[in-house]
């Protein structure tokens, strides 16, 4: 079947952002005063709206809290700061991305990132032109429920069946599967391949260039 759409998670799927979310939560929540979570706990969680995530690691701060709101705005300073890990794209991510927007795709990100916080990404990455429509975490509902990709299938005026979500963790592949969306996993990313596996995706990929072998 040839899609007309393709959806991408933002972080560890075309960005390679997983030690510097893992190291700016570990500081916020040294910071606040809660506790120590490993590497691997935070990566289980990447790809949650950050109230989720936060809620999800320490489950006595409730999305919705002061002490859940004081983190969100600890991590984001952190995330933010210069000492941190430099964010950027996975490679082959840049040639990906121009070499389907050629082939006539239309493109989309859906992500548990901010609204903010993804226009900057755009900006710092001079990468907004790519895509057609985009959907966050603060606009929407939180993956793995579908509303992201069902509010992007509408702003495109496509049927689900005809796009393709592609993500790095199981909150991707859970949200399409919701959704009725066919989709792939790449294991570059936050989650192992196990855990990508249980979901069901049509292929697992290595890397960005491998996918688009497979959808050529």
């Amino acid at each position: 079947m040839k899609y007309e759409a393709i959806v991408f998670d933002w972080d560890g799927t075309l960005v390679d952002s997983t030690q510097r979310i893992v190291e700016s939560m570990q500081c916020a929540a040294q910071e606040a005063q809660l506790g120590y979570r490993s590497a691997h706990e935070i990566q289980q969680i990447i790809g949650l709206g950050l109230p989720e995530a936060i809620e999800v690691l320490w489950a006595d701060v409730a999305a919705g809290s002061a002490r859940n709101d004081q983190m969100r705005r600890l991590y984001n300073e952190h995330f933010l700061a210069e000492v941190r890990p430099a964010v950027n794209f996975f490679p082959y991510a840049r040639q990906l991305l121009t070499g389907l927007g050629e082939s006539g795709f239309d493109l989309a990100v859906a992500t548990g990132k901010s609204r903010k916080g993804l226009d900057r990404a755009f900006r710092e990455l001079k990468a907004g032109h790519f895509f057609r429509d985009s959907r966050c975490a603060d606009e929407t509902r939180s993956k793995p429920h579908p509303l992201m990709l069902n509010e992007l299938a509408e702003s495109l005026g496509l049927a689900v069946e005809s796009m393709l979500m592609i993500g790095d963790t199981d909150f991707d592949l859970n949200m399409a599967k919701n959704a009725g969306m066919d989709c792939v996993a790449l294991s570059h990313g936050a989650h192992s391949i196990e855990k990508l596996s249980a979901c069901g995706p049509l292929d697992i990929f290595a890397n960005l260039e491998d996918f688009h072998k497979w959808l050529n």
